[in-house]
């Protein structure tokens, strides 16, 4: 059985192998994607990460323990990368145009993740105005959520796939196919898996003109970075294959020491029309 949606910004495929799945599987999987989308997107200005934004800096911030989890997931491989990973670069994809304008933005005035400080396992603060995007690792938390509603309701095997970032559970092996950087019409077949995730980044389903900017942005020096090559990161869970995929992209090594620390591994597919 295979289901498609349109959510966060893709498509999310969900495929069950059981012959007889219970019913409401597939519906809570989807509504629990829905749900990380509701939470965590940067388009909606009434979601928890929108008030973190607007209103941490000034008071405390009570969210739900999903938000809170992601949040911890991304001070966590921010340590793990020495600061590689940050989602504390809203603000320069507001100023390049790739996100909503939700508020005034000062230059030079913001923080990242590591200056967002947890008062109670739900409730955060921040120490400086932040503009926090969760684009490189929510998408992986929601596939991960949507396969624990499907073995909570009693699936034995199958798969998420949100545009690329896809998780297997089973045992049952699939195969993996990568798009290839000089042809991303074309799939090049790298492997099988029966158990895991597996994410990827890469700039060349860009929709911009020659003049825009990436959305990519290094934090560590703010600049907007360009590629030609995917990064694929194999994880066991898909939350941190999507946030270790930035990583790898970002520091162009796929040998990350922090990819050890999460059990990882990346892999590099290179744009032969660049050679």
């Amino acid at each position: 059985m295979i289901r498609c949606k349109p959510l966060l910004g893709t498509f999310v495929e969900i495929r069950i192998e059981d012959p007889s799945p219970p019913l409401k599987a597939l519906d809570e999987a989807f509504l629990a994607i829905e749900k990380v989308q509701s939470l965590m997107g940067f388009h909606n200005p009434d979601s928890e990460l929108s008030q973190i934004n607007a209103r941490s800096y000034f008071k405390p911030v009570r969210i739900h323990p999903w938000t809170a989890e992601v949040l911890r997931i991304a001070k966590e491989v921010y340590l793990q990368s020495q600061g590689v990973f940050n989602c504390g670069v809203g603000h320069r994809l507001v100023e390049a145009g790739l996100l909503p304008r939700h508020h005034t933005l000062n230059d030079c005035s913001f923080g990242g993740i590591e200056d967002l400080q947890f008062i109670e396992l739900s409730l955060v603060r921040s120490s400086l105005p932040l503009c926090l995007d969760l684009g490189g690792i929510a998408k992986g938390y929601a596939v991960d959520k949507a396969v624990e509603a499907l073995l909570a309701n009693g699936v034995q095997a199958g798969s998420v796939n949100a545009g690329g970032d896809i998780r297997i559970f089973g045992g049952r092996s699939q195969a993996i196919q990568i798009r290839n950087p000089s042809k991303p019409h074309e799939l090049i077949q790298i492997g099988s898996m029966s158990a895991g995730a597996i994410a990827t980044s890469s700039l060349y389903f860009a929709n911009r003109s020659s003049s825009s900017k990436s959305f990519m942005v290094n934090p560590l020096n703010q600049g907007h970075i360009e590629f030609s090559e995917s990064y694929s990161v194999v994880a066991t869970r898909c939350v941190y294959a999507d946030a270790l995929t930035k990583v790898v992209s970002i520091s162009r090594n796929t040998h990350h020491p922090c990819l050890s620390h999460f059990s990882a591994q990346a892999i590099c597919i290179p744009n032969s029309q660049s050679l």
